[in-house]
């Protein structure tokens, strides 16, 4: 497609005017295939400034989306120059293609306005405030659904629940038995030196019991089904948005609540003190294991200690913590899988958004349940 099949400029003269007009003709098919070549030619071109423009279309045999983009920037271009511009003899097809060029049409960076300080920060009050107004009245429903459940159990799946019993309960084992491990062995570690400073060795079972059984155990289980179940839960609702599964569920008389976030919840309610025990416990042997190799506080002597250190308030005050964390975590990971739009970024978005919300919320609600417990002297 030579430059001459394409464009090139004939200048005229109106004949009831005293002004120039220069036309462009534009000739051949105006598509994807040519419009490097095409994009080229017209830069080359020596456009006069201040003049009154028109772009002759009627012999473009073919015109595209590329195309048509192409058309519509050089007139924008041309415009912005102090140029006068209107195209003539356009195709009847090729009309409403420019037309929602026109409409779809970008700003640069350099034209959009620039947001102040304070509007900044208004707008994103603004976007907390509807998240959390939003976040409230999920939580109703589901408190909802869940008033409706308890007046008629049939309507509880307990496959689905034993199923997410499985994912999140058991098959979350062993990382959360490892990781609880690790502290209770770095806790053991740490103390140990201050601890034979003073003669005090028999008090690393004191350390490790009261710290996992009453903070460490529940918080770091937590925090890992955060991570784990709490984005799967997100990504999967997340997906199913995109899918438009959720809107099959509505339009077929399912409630997604009772099918998809109540389910996760109380498994998640089950499953969660269950693993704090399971944490518990293996904090436990890790500081044990440290205790001996590092102060020589033999297993029995270690076990002896720790009857008498830990109290059964002190083994409940952390186990009271779960089932909360339990509902906090999955009601957030469900709710931002509602929340995702119609696109694959989206949902990566939201499931990171409901990790980050999740752990947040598990660490404030822990400091709550702090605050009360000591106002109540536990």
């Amino acid at each position: 497609m030579t430059a001459d099949q394409i464009a090139k400029l004939v200048f005229q003269t109106d004949a009831t005017s005293a002004s120039e007009i220069v036309r462009l003709h534009c000739t051949g098919a105006w598509t994807v295939q040519g419009i490097a070549q095409l994009e080229q030619q017209l830069k080359d071109i020596a456009w006069p400034a201040k003049a009154d423009l028109e772009i002759d279309s009627s012999a473009i045999s073919a015109l595209d989306t590329s195309g048509a983009w192409l058309l519509h920037r050089t007139v924008k271009t041309l415009e912005q120059q102090g140029n006068s511009v209107r195209i003539i003899g356009l195709r009847a097809e090729s009309g409403p293609l420019l037309n929602l060029i026109s409409a779809c049409e970008l700003l640069p960076p350099s034209a959009q306005s620039n947001t102040g300080l304070l509007a900044s920060i208004g707008k994103q009050f603004w976007g907390s405030l509807e998240n959390n107004v939003g976040m409230l009245a999920f939580v109703g429903e589901s408190a909802i659904a869940m008033m409706r459940l308890i007046v008629q159990p049939r309507r509880i799946r307990w496959r689905t629940i034993f199923h997410n019993i499985q994912i999140a309960g058991f098959e979350a084992l062993p990382i959360v038995g490892l990781l609880s491990f690790l502290m209770g062995v770095v806790i053991a570690y740490q103390g140990a030196d201050q601890l034979q400073r003073f003669g005090a060795n028999i008090y690393i079972a004191d350390m490790v019991g009261l710290a996992m059984l009453r903070e460490l155990s529940p918080l770091l289980t937590a925090i890992i089904v955060a991570g784990r179940s709490g984005s799967a839960y997100a990504a999967q609702i997340g997906t199913m948005k995109v899918t438009e599964e959720i809107d099959a569920l509505r339009t077929i008389g399912i409630s997604p609540q009772e099918l998809l976030v109540l389910p996760k919840m109380i498994a998640l309610i089950i499953a969660l003190p269950l693993l704090t025990v399971f944490a518990d416990v293996s904090g436990i042997i890790g500081g044990m294991i440290m205790a001996r190799s590092k102060l020589d506080v033999s297993f029995d002597v270690f076990i002896v200690r720790l009857g008498d250190a830990v109290s059964l308030s002190s083994f409940l005050t952390g186990i009271i913590k779960a089932p909360v964390f339990a509902a906090i975590i999955a009601l957030v990971g469900c709710y931002q899988g509602f929340q995702v739009g119609g696109s694959a970024d989206s949902v990566g978005r939201q499931t990171t958004l409901s990790v980050v919300q999740a752990i947040f919320l598990v660490i404030l609600a822990d400091a709550l349940f702090s605050l009360v417990f000591n106002w109540l002297n536990l």
